[in-house]
């Protein structure tokens, strides 16, 4: 959406934002852990994982979760837009192979300091319907006015 401007007078309270599709590989969660310098075999040693920690697989990285969710968000603002506030918190684990939908909703918007805000609700999705992540952000979007 990099060449499409979203306009804050056209962002409706209650209004979805296309939902954004993940699905998290062996490799990614690996190449995440290096590139993050996180040494926790759980996001990159099967064996580890099931054998010691009594996890199912590797786990997803929290952070990851968060970046897919802060993708969701400027995918959806494009380059004119700016995060403002962002915070999310997992509640349920994901492994390499479950697909990861991640949405959001318009919860609000108005006028501060001369920005213009819009506040929205986030949440990630499993393959099941589960809520594995909670979030909201706030961002600020230009005005046709």
């Amino acid at each position: 959406m990099a060449d499409k401007k979203l306009f804050f007078e056209d962002v409706k309270v209650g209004e979805e934002i296309p939902p954004l599709v993940k699905k998290p590989t062996n490799v990614q969660l690996f190449m995440f852990s290096a590139a993050t310098w996180n040494r926790a075999r759980i996001h990159y040693d099967s064996d580890y994982a099931r054998n010691n920690e009594g996890l199912p697989d590797i786990l997803v990285h929290r952070p990851l979760q968060g970046s897919f969710l802060a993708q969701l968000l400027t995918d959806w603002m494009g380059e004119e837009g700016s995060l403002k506030k962002f915070s999310w918190s997992v509640r349920i684990s994901s492994v390499p192979g479950d697909t990861l939908t991640c949405r959001g909703k318009v919860i609000g918007k108005h006028l501060k300091d001369k920005e213009h805000l819009v506040e929205c609700e986030l949440w990630i999705e499993n393959q099941r319907g589960e809520k594995v992540t909670f979030g909201k952000a706030t961002l600020a979007l230009p005005s046709r006015g």
